[in-house]
């Protein structure tokens, strides 16, 4: 039945209502701008597609690099069937339903199907194991497309049966390749307007979009519309509507990319490149991490990279911590930025978290720690024991220091904490020195 909400729903998707983004996606591999690593002539891949011979695959990459373009090229070359599901939105219904009539067009038509699956690192096991025997006998042939790695974030069973093709970034050249071809493509694009972009503004979005086409088209698509034409029916892009129609890439980020800044953050501040822990710290605030987060870790590290080296390090970073619980956000930036710096600089030792592991690995391995008579609690002890209580030497009757035994009976002689030559350490073992403790 045919009414007023077709009809409107017709309209919204007509070519021209269509974002330039998607009225501009390649419809051939002639078209296709970027990955050569994976689609130069002669490759694997390209050859596949032009003999209709794609296998099951998975396109992994960041936005916008032409995972979904690629995926609707071999759609459009195909002489088969091809069923486009999200990861996200379709259930284990829809993959049964899917399944059944891959296998009822082979069987009846011999006909193939290609199951797009968008998102398909969201695939759940139960959605994955649905469509496993359908993917081995080849009643489907899988074609997923994910920003996450899928080696870490998909069932290990669909990935080894599926060759992973890894997409890049789209060179700065290869955007502006693509954006001028929108500006004069008549049919798709601005090729119908007198419209002139400055090469600067090129530039600037090929820059700032970060290898990402959909934000590029985004960018070039709302500086043309929010131009005005002048006398003759021009419109100009300058450098001034670029900066401001695409201002800053949002700096989002995959998991996968989140754990690897993370890691990069952290062995910043293990090998004192104040540059690199520095950039990484804003990075992954600006894509969204929380600050907290990162002053954590910086906490962390402050203890377990700098340790006794430094002991203001800890000092620091947690006074960092509470200025910006105060502050908040910008203004916690600076003592954030200033304890990173502090941390970084400051000389290293590892020395903390090697007693800590000895001295945890000691408590949960040791049989008989029973507490020396001397050093026990005299309170509530019998009459013996207050007695041998009684020997307990007070240090400060001695200046501070007097040798005596602490450790049970099983551990005497054990050493956890072993200090360098670093920093304030140095000062440490002149001190223990002086006190005639061994440090072999």
């Amino acid at each position: 039945m045919y009414d007023l909400f077709d009809a409107a729903n017709e309209n919204a998707s007509s070519a021209g209502n269509k974002p330039l983004a998607e009225r501009m996606r390649p419809q051939s591999l002639r078209e296709f701008i970027g990955q050569t690593q994976i689609l130069e002539e002669g490759s694997l891949l390209r050859r596949a597609v032009a003999l209709d011979r794609v296998g099951s695959c998975i396109f992994w990459g960041p936005p916008g690099t032409g995972k979904t373009t690629l995926a609707n090229i071999i759609a459009n070359s195909t002489s088969g069937n091809f069923v486009k599901l999200n990861a996200v939105s379709s259930g284990v219904a829809d993959v049964k339903k899917a399944v059944e009539d891959a296998r009822e067009s082979l069987k009846l038509y011999g006909r193939k199907t290609y199951l797009l699956l968008d998102e398909c690192h969201r695939f759940s096991k139960t959605q994955s194991d649905s469509l496993l025997p359908a993917v081995e006998q080849g009643t489907i042939i899988f074609i997923g497309s994910t920003t996450e790695n899928p080696y870490a974030s998909m069932t290990p069973a669909i990935v080894s049966r599926c060759r992973v093709f890894e997409f890049k970034r789209l060179r700065e050249e290869d955007v502006i390749k693509a954006l001028k071809r929108a500006v004069s493509d008549r049919k798709r694009g601005y090729g119908m307007l007198d419209v002139r972009v400055e090469e600067e503004a090129y530039g600037h979005i090929a820059r700032v979009s970060a290898g990402d086409m959909r934000t590029a088209y985004n960018a070039l698509e709302l500086a043309v519309l929010t131009s005005t034409e002048d006398a003759d029916g021009k419109i100009t892009v300058t450098l001034k509507d670029a900066e401001q129609s695409i201002q800053r890439k949002a700096l989002s980020y995959d998991e996968n990319s989140y754990y690897d800044m993370l890691s990069a953050f952290c062995k910043s501040l293990r090998g004192s490149d104040s540059d690199a822990a520095l950039y990484y710290a804003h990075r992954l605030i600006s894509g969204g991490c929380d600050p907290l987060l990162i002053l954590r870790r910086l906490i962390a590290h402050s203890a377990e990279d700098v340790g006794m080296a430094d002991p203001n390090a800890l000092v620091v970073a947690t006074s960092a911590l509470t200025a910006f619980q105060n502050m908040g956000y910008p203004e916690g930036l600076l003592p954030l930025s200033e304890a990173i710096i502090y941390v970084c600089e400051a000389p290293k030792s590892n020395s903390v978290v090697v007693a800590m592991d000895g001295a945890r690995a000691a408590a949960e391995s040791t049989k008989d720690d029973t507490v020396p008579m001397h050093v026990r609690n005299a309170v509530y002890a019998d009459r013996e024991a207050k007695a041998k209580s009684a020997e307990y030497l007070y240090p400060h009757d001695f200046g501070g220091y007097v040798r005596q035994q602490y450790l049970p009976d099983s551990l005497v002689g054990t050493k956890f904490y072993f200090p360098k030559d670093n920093g304030f350490e140095r000062k440490v073992k002149e001190i223990r020195r002086e006190k005639g403790m061994d440090e072999t």
